[in-house]
C-alpha cells in the first residue's frame, strides 16, 4: 500500500514539476523543482516537508475533472502518514491509533486514572497538595521510564526515517534554521504570506497557523514548567506545591491555557476542512491526538483551580492518567510529526546550503578574476 501512495505522489510530482506554477508557495517546491527524477527517499521527504496547507490545490488548474486529477496535498499526506507507521517502533501501533485513536486514548486514560485512584490507598501519611493523594516516588517511578521510552522509540524511528530520504552530516546551523522555520510556522504562511487555505478554498487565513503556534509555545512552556520544578526540588530541595507567582505555575499556567486554545482551534477548523485534501483513513487518529492533548491542557488547569477541595482525590488521577497516555502514544500518534518535520526541515536547510556555497565559491572566483 506504501509503494501505490509513492508511485502516485511521484506521478503528480513529475506533472508539478513541469507546471511550477506553484514555485515558492513551500518548502515543498524548491525541493521538488531541485530534482529531475523522484526516488522513494525523495517523495518521503517531500511528503514530511508538506504541512498541508492546501494553498497549491485551490491554485492549481490540473485538479479533477481534469485528466490529470491532481491533489498534490492528499497525495503527500497519505505518503507521511504511511511513513510515519513505516518507520513507528515498535510497528503497528501507529497503524491502529490511525484506526481507533479516540477509543484508544480514551481507554487509556480511564484505566489509567483507575490505577492512579487505587494507587491512592497507598498515599504517604503525610504531605502537602497531590502529594497528600499520591507520594512523588511513585510519580517518578511511573513517569520517568513512561517519558524516557518513548523518546527512545523516536530516536530508532527517526534514523530509520533520516536513512531513507538519504540524510547525511548536518551541521548546528541546520538546525537552527529549521527551529527558526518550525517557531514562525513559516510553511503555514501562504505563498505571498497571506496565510493559507486550509479551511476554505476561497479565503486565505493564518488561522492554522497561530493555532499551531499556541500549541507549540503551550507545550514548551509545560515542559518548562514541570522542568523547573524538577529542578528546584532536587537542586534547591524546594518541594511542591509551588505558590502562584513560582516559575512553575508562572510557565504552567499560560502554557496550559495556550495548549487549550491552540489545540480547540485546531479541531474546530478540522471539522470545517475538506478531509479529502489530507489521508481520509488518518482524520479520526489525528483528532484524536488533537482531543488528548486539549485533554491533558484542559485537566491540568482545572486540577490547579480545584487545589485544595476533594474534587482534587478524582482530578488528579484524571490527569495523571491522560498525561501518562500522551506520552506512551507520542511515538505512534501525530505528536511524532513534530519530530519528523524537524528532521525533514533540518535536512531541506543542509541540502540548501550545501547547493548554497557552490554558487558562492563561483561567484567569489569570478569577482577575484574580474
Amino acid at each position: 500500500m506504501q509503494t501505490d501512495f509513492i508511485q502516485e505522489a511521484r506521478r503528480q510530482a513529475e506533472i508539478c514539476n513541469a507546471c511550477r506554477y506553484c514555485e515558492g508557495y513551500c518548502s515543498v517546491f524548491p525541493a521538488l523543482h531541485r530534482e529531475r527524477a523522484f526516488s522513494d527517499g525523495d517523495i518521503t521527504q517531500l511528503a514530511n516537508l508538506c504541512h498541508n496547507c492546501r494553498g497549491c490545490y485551490y491554485a492549481c488548474q490540473y485538479t479533477a475533472p481534469h485528466e490529470f486529477d491532481l491533489n498534490l496535498p492528499k497525495a503527500l499526506a497519505e505518503v507521511r502518514q504511511a511513513s510515519w507507521q513505516e518507520h513507528a517502533w515498535p510497528r503497528g501501533f501507529a497503524a491502529l491509533f490511525d484506526r481507533s485513536g479516540v477509543l484508544m486514548a480514551a481507554g487509556l486514560i480511564l484505566g489509567f486514572a483507575l490505577i492512579f485512584a487505587l494507587a491512592q490507598a497507598m498515599r504517604p501519611e503525610t504531605g502537602e497538595g497531590f502529594y497528600a493523594y499520591m507520594s512523588h516516588g511513585l510519580m517518578v517511578t511511573i513517569f520517568a521510564p513512561a517519558f524516557l521510552l518513548p523518546l527512545f522509540a523516536l530516536a530508532i524511528s527517526l534514523r530509520g526515517y533520516w536513512r531513507t530520504v538519504g540524510g547525511q552530516e548536518f551541521r548546528l546551523g541546520d538546525l537552527w534554521e529549521a527551529m527558526k522555520s518550525a517557531g514562525r510556522m513559516k510553511n503555514l504562511q501562504g505563498g505571498h504570506g497571506d496565510g493559507c487555505n486550509f479551511e476554505d478554498e476561497d479565503r486565505f487565513s493564518h488561522a492554522r497557523r497561530h493555532f499551531h503556534q499556541a500549541v507549540l509555545f503551550g507545550f514548551l512552556l509545560c515542559f518548562a514548567s514541570t522542568s523547573s520544578g524538577t529542578v528546584l526540588h532536587y537542586v534547591f530541595g524546594l518541594e511542591a506545591p509551588y505558590g502562584f507567582f513560582s516559575l512553575p505555575k508562572l510557565l504552567g499556567v499560560p502554557g496550559g491555557l495556550l495548549l487549550c486554545l491552540g489545540t480547540a482551534g485546531l479541531a474546530w477548523l478540522k471539522t470545517k476542512a475538506d478531509p479529502q485534501l489530507g489521508a481520509p483513513k488518518a482524520w479520526g487518529g489525528e483528532m484524536a491526538f488533537v482531543l488528548l492533548l486539549f485533554t491533558v491542557g484542559a485537566s491540568g488547569l482545572i486540577l490547579y483551580a480545584a487545589t485544595g477541595t476533594a474534587a482534587v482525590g478524582w482530578l488528579l488521577p484524571l490527569h495523571l492518567g491522560a498525561v501518562l497516555t500522551f506520552f506512551l502514544l507520542t511515538p505512534f500518534s501525530k505528536m511524532a510529526h513534530g519530530f519528523y518535520r524537524m528532521a525533514a526541515l533540518t535536512k531541506e536547510a543542509s541540502v540548501t546550503r550545501a547547493n548554497r556555497a557552490p554558487s558562492l565559491a563561483g561567484a567569489t572566483g569570478q569577482a577575484n578574476r574580474s
